[in-house]
């Protein structure tokens, strides 16, 4: 069985984002991880591509001070090796096209732990950097709602944790660490024999 033939010819892709608030059109999007999703030789789903990238906040961005407490991301600190994100969603959607053909499918989904936040942010940015999305415009598949049905919890460290899977507090609500960990979670629900 090929990957297009598994959720609807969609091919998914694991997406976090760090910000400096929760509205998407003012704040700014600091961090951003996409890992494309893909299949093993045993037919499993296994993460497959990893892109990370620190952003720059666009202009006129709002940042709110309580965010950047929460996820510690420190905006001014050239070590952050910030890019636009235009580069940043350049590189990723590129990616994301590259595998489309790749595995014959008609379109990626964001796949995301609150997806509808993720992909609120993802859009708001394409749209102020004039890229052509490959991501569904609506649909997400969002591992609260899988978490939930499959072990009875929603908060991502307690489902990763209740699923057998490792986590750390101290690297937690960094991007990419958040976006392996929802990828580990999401292959580990669809992978399980109460899915397949």
């Amino acid at each position: 069985m090929k990957l297009k033939d598994r959720i609807r010819g969609y091919l998914p892709v694991v997406v976090d984002v760090e910000t400096a608030g929760f509205n998407e059109n003012s704040d700014a999007l600091l961090e951003i991880c996409a890992i494309i999703i893909g299949l093993n030789d045993n037919e499993s789903f296994v993460p497959k591509t990893t892109l990370h990238f620190h952003i720059t906040p666009f202009k006129g961005a709002n940042i709110e001070p309580s965010a950047l407490k929460f996820n510690g991301i420190d905006v001014d600190n050239p070590f952050r090796l910030a890019v636009s994100e235009k580069e940043a969603l350049n590189e990723i959607f590129s990616c994301i096209n590259k595998c489309l053909l790749e595995e014959q499918c008609t379109r990626s989904i964001l796949v995301g732990h609150n997806a509808f936040f993720d992909l609120g942010f993802v859009k708001a940015a394409t749209n102020r950097v004039n890229l052509k999305s490959p991501f569904h415009q609506f649909s997400t598949i969002d591992t609260v709602s899988l978490s939930a049905l499959y072990c009875g919890e929603t908060v991502l460290a307690k489902a990763v944790t209740k699923a057998g899977i490792e986590w750390d507090n101290n690297e937690a609500h960094s991007a990419l660490y958040d976006t392996e960990k929802t990828a580990e979670l999401f292959c580990h629900i669809f992978n399980s024999q109460r899915f397949s």
